[in-house]
Formats: C-alpha cells, sequence, structure tokens
C-alpha cells in the first residue's frame, strides 16, 4: 500500500481582529471552508494552519474583504515544517489538570496530584497537549464512558493522548490512526511513556476502516474532515456504541447534525469551552 499523503509543510495565519467578537468565530469558520485545518485563539485574534499546497493568498483576501469596513483586520504568514506546525504550543508548554480526573503533564516537569490519572505526553510531537480546548473537551467527556473491555478507535490521533487515555480507562483494545507520518512515527513513544500494551498504531485514513467495528470512536479532527466522514463512523460504531466528535467551533454543530442524525446517531450530550464544541452521539440499537 502507497504511503497516505502527509503534507510537509504547513502555513500559519496569524490575524489581529478588531472587534474580536463575532469575528473571529466567523473568519474561523470561513477559514475552514478555504482548508485551514487547526485554530488557536490569541489575544489579537486566531492563528490558522493549513497545508501549503492548499494555500491560496488570493483566496484569503477575499474572505477578509467580505467583512467590509465592520472590521480591522490584518495578517502575517509564516512557512513551518510539518514536525514544527505546533511549536506556538511547545514553547509555553506547562501541565494541566482536567477537573481533577487526570492530570497531562510532559517528561520534564513533576508527577501530579496523588489518586489523580496522569497522562505523560511529549509535546513537540504533533496536535493533542490537552491545552486545546477540543482535546481538554475530549478527556473530559471519556471520563463519563465506560470504557472497560470495549474496542476503542482514536481517528486523528495525533500525540495518541485520547488513545492513552482509552487504555487507561479499561479499554481492551485500541486502533490509534492517524494520516501524519510524524506522528505515526513519533505516538509510540508517548504510548511506552505510559505503559501502554493495548494500542495497535496505524498510518492512514478513512480507507483502513474498512470492516472494523468498534464500541467507541474517537474524532477530533476539524469539522470537513468530520462531515466526510461521518457515513464511516456510523458504519463502524457497534449498535449502542458512542461516537465523540471535536474539532469546530458552536457554530458548525447544526451541520454536524443534520449529517449524523439520518445515519442512526441520536444527541447525547455537548460540551463548549471557548466556544470550540464537543459532541457526544449514540448509535441507536436498531441501526
Amino acid at each position: 500500500m502507497d504511503k497516505p499523503f502527509a503534507p510537509s509543510y504547513y502555513v500559519c495565519a496569524d490575524f489581529s481582529i478588531s472587534p474580536i467578537d463575532p469575528w473571529r468565530d466567523l473568519l474561523a469558520a470561513e477559514l475552514g471552508e478555504l482548508g485551514f485545518e487547526s485554530f488557536e485563539e490569541t489575544a489579537k485574534g486566531l492563528k490558522a494552519w493549513i497545508p501549503e499546497e492548499m494555500y491560496q493568498e488570493g483566496s484569503l483576501n477575499h474572505v477578509l474583504e467580505l467583512a467590509g469596513s465592520q472590521v480591522q483586520h490584518s495578517h502575517t504568514t509564516q512557512r513551518i515544517q510539518n514536525e514544527n506546525w505546533n511549536a506556538e504550543w511547545e514553547k509555553n508548554f506547562n501541565p494541566i489538570s482536567v477537573d481533577d480526573l487526570c492530570y497531562i503533564r510532559a517528561p520534564f516537569h513533576s508527577p501530579g496530584p496523588d489518586g489523580v490519572m496522569e497522562i505523560v505526553i511529549h509535546p513537540q510531537m504533533s496536535f493533542g497537549t490537552g491545552h486545546h480546548a477540543t482535546t481538554f473537551l475530549m478527556v473530559r467527556r471519556m471520563f463519563s464512558l465506560d470504557l472497560n473491555g470495549k474496542m476503542v478507535l482514536d481517528m486523528g490521533s495525533g500525540t495518541g493522548i485520547l488513545a492513552i487515555l482509552a487504555e487507561k480507562r479499561g479499554a481492551e483494545e485500541v486502533d490509534a490512526i492517524d494520516i501524519d507520518e510524524w506522528s505515526y512515527e513519533n505516538m509510540p513513544q508517548n504510548f511506552e511513556l505510559n505503559d501502554c500494551t493495548r494500542i495497535q498504531c496505524y498510518m492512514g485514513g478513512k480507507e483502513l476502516l474498512d470492516a472494523r467495528y468498534y464500541d467507541v470512536i474517537l474524532a477530533n479532527i476539524n469539522r470537513n474532515i468530520l462531515l466526510d466522514q461521518m457515513e464511516l463512523y456510523a458504519g463502524n460504531l457497534n449498535p449502542g456504541g458512542d461516537l465523540l466528535l471535536s474539532g469546530f467551533y458552536e457554530n458548525d454543530v447544526e451541520v454536524l447534525l443534520e449529517a449524523a442524525l439520518p445515519l442512526g446517531l441520536e444527541l447525547v450530550g455537548s460540551d463548549e469551552q471557548n466556544r470550540w464544541t464537543m459532541l457526544h452521539l449514540r448509535k441507536t440499537s436498531d441501526s
């Protein structure tokens, strides 16, 4: 099998916006349509990342012009290598506690409080350290699930943080899939740091989901990919199984539910942090 495509370089666009509300959310939604994959809210506005070969300055300027005189804006861009695309998170990586349920730290930090589940992550490897709101929301919601003996898929695994938590919460077997070669080659180090033995790591995308069935599917990616793969998630989820989705803003919820509900998925709940949103869906028993 040929290796799936993974970008060698990303473009990071750093936007200054005034006023920030509601224009930051609106800009993020429009950038998602252009192919921007991940976002970070900043004090001045927004940072967004897109594979270099998808970046078109003309399309970006057209989106910015749509706001007219209602908003002042400026932006800079930086070309960065794939393995360094989340360097902004690395620079100030600090331990994080998720509602006193889970303590996420780097190897160079001191251990967390006694009695709190701990996950150790090399922050330089790829997306997913617990600091980004979407990862935080996914981790917190996973503590509401009974994962004992379950088959779990972590789609777009990144650092492998959700796969690690799934094993620590009792999952019988976990598949961690990411299209990015850097993630694929390095997430096993995180598994080793956390003494994980029941996680299988794969490099690829949705083509790997044929004839594989899960009790729980975790997908913290972005709106467009989630929409593209929603039917596969529903098809690969066992009846009564749980699907957790994140990587999108609250104004994306409606379109995601429009795609999910006709597939036999029902809404269990949702969480929001800084306008980033997580959806908890469940496959009906008769689907």
